[in-house]
């Protein structure tokens, strides 16, 4: 069925508005400070070298060199190539980098990875403690404190807790019933196809990870502890039985690897690089290759960075085939990299406050799908309970899909994405992927989105603007749901019933202000696609039609924005954005610096040669003129 809506003539005017408060873009209610995100204070540059190796080395003197290491020190690796047969690792140790001579003149070639943990990973960071949503250590009941924001709660123990320590911070799942609001459920069946994934302590799927900030309290609790940050999500509740756990010792902190390359072929480390329970840990300028399923997994970590890089391929390319992956965690910034050959580029598991911001991703390859090799994966992705507040902004590449595999997820906001909808590689047939392609699928229970002056579709391929189900057992239409720009709340994916109910609440709490199609062929400013009268997470209708630069940064563009290929505006996509140079764009979307590389820089096999500092600098960037204020739309 489709459905169609009818739009009244619009006239703009300059209107003054005089004593008008001017709102965000994004209700508080439905937002955070995604400012927070990344390695605190950013990624420090250092500068004296603790010890240089070279070529022949073990993996053994590598990690002895590390665990050498004076804090704010360098583990310098030279040019050539590093043929390892076991992991390297940060073993515990902080204030460390390990450092290449470039992503194309160091390479580390493993055979095995380190166990980290009992999960694997080729380059490990883990603390002292890997204590596990199984194994958590020490619990306890979380008794005060639950308001959105705040920053001091109370738990019922202190045993093991240290000022810097992280709180895994959870609570009861939902009943069985659908509230109709937020929803925080992953019971196969009832809200999910499969059920949940143990990113959190069993039945207990939201979280958030927070770090100590102050423990008081005497001998004997109740204590009130402190944390940062404070707290996003705003259905904590006593009546679902919060609680807390963590390990015994703290996270590994300000550890990071640079400027070199990894080969994972050979390793079956279901990490290329392994982050457990870190915080302020980083990536920056490497190139990995072929991991066995994930190339950044973040564990029980927070504030991780992952930027300037670039990753292709997986091993499988099937399910568990991701580039970064949050597995319970979050505040993570993943900037600025380039995403090819990978079946889910970004991804998150139980993640909240992340940023995503200004990726490049192409050819989401994937054969675990159809004969044919048609299933179409999403480049960013919601794929478990728990995931909240979430932030994609100026992205170019597929989609952005929030399935119901695993369970729900809330109040995620994408800002000035470029999602064209329909993989046009990866093996399938010629025109294009065929299956479960959109612009953004949302299926059951994913509710409180913000979709806002994003540039979405094909011309041509999508002839539907969206479909939705009408019924909680509607069975959809899968060809129209394959040539939908939107589709949402189905229960499975391209527009099917999954075994339950579909959600016929969710495009009601679905804020949409802003964004060009290629279906209607235009900017959507509709005052019926702003959920304005919502009992809870009301979104007011803007004032006017101008959209801030970013909802991350209030100063430009992310550093090394620009590059020797062109001038790239900022923002470089939106409705307020001309002359763009990607095409069936309207001139709403330019290429963004790490598109440009790809495009720029020279390949072998389809691999590029990368080095981010052949592809970024610090050029001149050229804004996009200020919109016109104080618009009204008088009808």
């Amino acid at each position: 069925m489709k459905y169609f809506f009818r739009l009244g003539l619009a006239v703009l005017v300059c209107v003054p508005i005089v004593g008008a408060a001017q709102q965000p873009v994004v209700a508080p209610a439905r937002s955070i400070n995604w400012q927070l995100a990344g390695v605190p204070g950013g990624i420090p540059n250092r500068t004296t070298n603790c010890a240089t190796l070279n070529p022949g080395v073990t993996a053994a003197a590598i990690n002895a060199a590390i665990a050498a290491c004076p804090a704010g020190q360098v583990v310098f690796l030279n040019a050539g190539t590093y043929n390892l047969d076991t992991g390297v690792r940060f073993s515990n140790k902080s204030n460390v980098t390990l450092r290449g001579a470039g992503p194309d003149r160091t390479f580390l070639t493993f055979t095995q990875g380190d166990p980290c943990g009992g999960l694997g990973g080729n380059i490990c960071f883990i603390n002292g403690d890997a204590n596990s949503s199984g194994d958590p250590r020490y619990t306890a009941d979380w008794t005060e404190g639950y308001a959105p924001g705040a920053t001091s709660i109370t738990l019922s123990s202190k045993t093991g807790l240290q000022v810097g320590s992280l709180l895994i911070l959870d609570q009861l799942d939902d009943a069985d019933t659908d509230t109709g609001e937020v929803w925080s459920c992953q019971k196969e069946a009832v809200c999910s196809q499969q059920g949940g994934v143990s990113q959190g302590r069993p039945g207990r799927g939201q979280t958030q990870v927070v770090r100590v900030t102050t423990i008081g309290g005497g001998a004997a609790c109740p204590c009130p502890i402190g944390i940062s940050p404070g707290l996003y999500m705003p259905n904590w509740r006593a009546g679902q039985s919060p609680g807390a756990w963590w390990a015994n010792s703290l996270p590994i902190t300000f550890s990071g690897v640079e400027d070199l390359s990894i080969d994972n072929s050979g390793s079956d480390a279901d990490g290329g690089v392994f982050i457990f329970n870190g915080y302020g840990i980083w990536v920056k300028n490497i190139r990995s290759l072929y991991a066995h399923q994930k190339h950044i997994w973040m564990y029980q970590s927070v504030h991780t960075t992952v930027r300037d890089s670039y990753m292709y391929g997986t091993q499988a390319a099937a399910s568990d085939s991701y580039a970064t992956d949050t597995f319970t965690g979050g505040d993570q910034l993943i900037e600025n990299n380039i995403f090819q050959h990978i079946a889910s580029p970004m991804l998150n598991e139980g993640a909240q406050g992340t940023v995503h911001a200004y990726n490049f991703a192409i050819d989401d390859y994937f054969t675990a799908g159809e004969a044919t090799n048609d299933w179409q994966q999403a480049s960013s992705y919601q794929h478990a309970i728990g995931n909240a507040f979430i932030l994609w902004e100026g992205n170019v590449g597929i989609a952005m899909t929030a399935d119901d595999i695993h369970g729900s997820s809330h109040f995620i906001t994408a800002f000035r994405n470029y999602w064209h909808g329909q993989d046009l590689l990866g093996g399938s047939p010629a025109g294009g992927k065929q299956s479960s392609t959109n612009a953004i699928q949302l299926e059951a229970y994913n509710r409180y989105y913000n979709i806002i002056g994003n540039v979405l579709g094909r011309p041509t391929y999508f002839t539907n603007y969206e479909v939705f189900p009408s019924s909680a057992t509607d069975p959809g239409s899968e060809a129209l749901a394959n040539h939908s720009v939107y589709n949402f709340g189905f229960s499975a994916n391209q527009g099917t019933l999954g075994g339950f109910p579909n959600d016929t609440t969710l495009r009601s709490t679905l804020y949409r202000w802003g964004n060009y199609d290629t279906v209607t062929g235009g900017v959507r400013w509709n005052n019926s696609e702003v959920p304005a009268s919502l009992p809870k997470y009301a979104q007011p209708v803007p004032a006017n039609q101008t959209l801030p630069a970013s909802l991350y940064r209030n100063s430009g563009p992310p550093s090394r924005w620009g590059n020797p290929f062109a001038v790239v505006p900022w923002p470089p996509i939106g409705p307020d954005v001309a002359n763009g140079n990607i095409a069936d764009t309207a001139g709403h979307a330019h290429k963004i610096p790490a598109q440009l590389c790809f495009e720029h820089t020279a390949s072998v096999n389809g691999i590029l040669n990368f080095n981010a500092n052949s592809c970024y600098n610090n050029g001149p960037v050229i804004p996009v003129p200020t919109a016109p204020q104080n618009l009204r739309i008088i009808r």
